[in-house]
């Protein structure tokens, strides 16, 4: 597992990223689908936004506050479909992720190994601080791959 400064220094990464997928596209291919099934730009986005807000940072400030507390999971397929992310602003979404990921990394940063260490349930299985830390690594970096795809199906078209 990475050290917890360069985890962080991996997530205030993604609202940079983001930022920029989203400024360099047009309005038209914001919302452009490469195939059935996968995200736009907008979507991305916008599911970014919402697990940063609804799914990370809950459930990091529960590790924080509680004893071995019970992580709820996020559906982001049905939020996705339920709050008709093409039709929301990119570029918002984009800033609203920043702002979460911005307080997510803030409560990240003064943690202990010691409360890396502290456990949670999560999908009916046990996990620490530190393992909580890395899956919001992995699911940026899988984000990251999936958008800079999607950027560069964009380009070929």
């Amino acid at each position: 597992m990475m050290a917890l400064a360069e985890s962080i220094e991996r997530l205030e990464a993604m609202p940079e990223f983001l930022d920029t997928a989203v400024e360099v596209v047009s309005q038209q291919d914001l919302r452009w689908r490469p195939s059935p099934g996968q995200f736009s730009l907008v979507e991305h986005a916008c599911h970014l936004r919402d697990l940063e807000r609804e799914g990370y940072l809950v459930r990091v400030r529960r590790m924080i506050e509680e004893k071995m507390p019970a992580l709820e999971p996020f559906d982001g397929t049905a939020v996705a479909r339920e709050r008709d992310y093409l039709s929301q602003d990119a570029r918002l979404a984009a800033q609203q992720f920043a702002a979460a990921r911005r307080e997510v990394t803030g409560l990240l940063a003064p943690l202990t190994p010691a409360d890396l260490a502290r456990a949670a349930t999560f999908g009916g299985k046990r996990v620490t601080f530190g393992e909580l830390v890395a899956m919001m690594v992995e699911h940026d970096r899988e984000h990251r791959e999936e958008i800079e795809d999607l950027m560069d199906s964009i380009e070929r078209r």
